[in-house]
């Protein structure tokens, strides 16, 4: 397995894997499926994303193929900047239990911690047991708990607010 930072040049294979984690795991992200299908100019503006000084998104590769990633987004107002957020939590079936998920969390504390990043913090519905217990393991503490912080329909989902503090 390989890990590195995504560029423009990555943003066709990280948008089938972006359309396969929307479609795999519908809960576990506030863009739906069919939203993200109908994007105008879906390659182009997924690699102005990649390539944005506002957030980095690391890509695990197993050979040639994308089968994870996650994306660390930086605060821009001046009083945040201390902040950054982990979003976008993906790693394919196919690859999961296989310490991906982790080493890609591990991937952007690094990135966080060569950038003066002091916190990190990350959102996470309440039912989602496998993320909860790797964010827990990673050192992510619960601060908070967002009561129907998601509707899909009439069905309400909680978040729990997690964050990690850098050294």
């Amino acid at each position: 397995m390989k890990f590195r930072i995504l560029t423009g040049e990555d943003a066709k294979t990280y948008r089938e894997l972006r359309l396969e984690a929307l479609l795999n795991s519908p809960d576990a992200f506030l863009t739906a499926y069919e939203q993200e299908k109908q994007r105008a100019n879906p390659i182009q503006a997924t690699a102005e994303r990649l390539d944005s000084s506002h957030a980095l998104t690391i890509g695990c590769f197993n050979k040639d193929q994308l089968v994870g990633n996650a994306t660390l987004t930086f605060q821009m107002h001046p009083k945040c900047k201390h902040k950054a957020s982990i979003v976008g939590v993906y790693v394919s079936p196919s690859h999961r239990r296989h310490n991906v998920a982790r080493q890609l969390i591990n991937e952007c504390i690094k990135e966080a911690k060569a950038r003066e990043i002091e916190v990190i913090q990350l959102a996470v519905v309440t039912t989602n047991q496998p993320a909860l217990k790797l964010y827990k393991t990673a050192g992510f503490s619960i601060f908070g708990t967002e009561r129907h912080a998601v509707k899909v329909s009439d069905r309400y989902m909680d978040e729990y607010w997690m964050d990690y503090h850098i050294d």
